[in-house]
């Protein structure tokens, strides 16, 4: 395994639900290649659980912080965790 694999679990705050978000980082992940999960929460923040390189990881940070043109993202909460290889593909959980 590459010492530059991480895991992160990453919360969107703010208008981050009924604006194609999921989709968004859907079509992100998939450009930077990496896998996980994005599914929207209860309290209609968005919930992204994401595994690969750190390097394009950041990248799709600085992307999400952003989001959509329809989205405003207030915040962005990231907890790094150690790779573990957990998911096959990036999927928009429902």
């Amino acid at each position: 395994m590459s010492p530059d694999k991480v895991a992160a679990h990453i919360i969107i705050s703010g208008v981050v639900q009924g604006v194609g978000f999921r989709y968004f980082v859907y079509r992100k992940a998939g450009e930077y290649n990496l896998k996980g999960y994005v599914r929207n929460l209860y309290n209609e923040d968005v919930e992204i659980e994401v595994e690969g390189d750190k390097g394009m990881i950041l990248d799709f940070i600085k992307d999400l912080k952003i989001g959509p043109r329809s989205a405003h993202v207030t915040g962005v909460n990231i907890e790094w965790k150690e790779f573990e290889n957990s998911y096959p593909d990036f999927q928009i959980k429902f």
